[in-house]
């Protein structure tokens, strides 16, 4: 099986684009492939009624973040502060790089 490629990673600072959470920010957690999706720091918050556990001795109603679909965040560059679509490019050293497609700066 192919792995599949992101425009995002874990730890890139993201804005969501539609849905309810439309024009926050956030830093991203978890990025799931094989669903297409990825979960945004206190974004898309929801609640759980959960039993008690070892890990949860008290039970009840715990709030986390739920997934996004992927398409529905886009990368804000470090450089201009805007959301942007990126590029990869090669560097010198034979290393890709990805980089805002608005001020050409690399994003990593």
């Amino acid at each position: 099986m192919a792995v599949k490629k992101f425009h995002v990673k874990k730890g890139d600072l993201v804005q969501v684009m539609a849905g309810k959470e439309k024009g926050k920010q956030g830093k991203v957690l978890n990025v799931f492939f094989d669903k297409n999706r990825l979960t945004v720091e206190n974004l898309n918050m929801v609640k759980r009624h959960t039993k008690p556990s070892r890990q949860n001795q008290e039970g009840g109603i715990v709030e986390k973040e739920a997934a996004f679909a992927a398409s529905n965040v886009m990368i804000v560059c470090s450089s201009c502060n805007k959301p942007t679509r990126t590029g990869i490019r090669k560097l010198e050293d034979g290393t890709k790089s990805r980089y805002c497609k608005k001020c050409s700066e690399n994003i990593d």
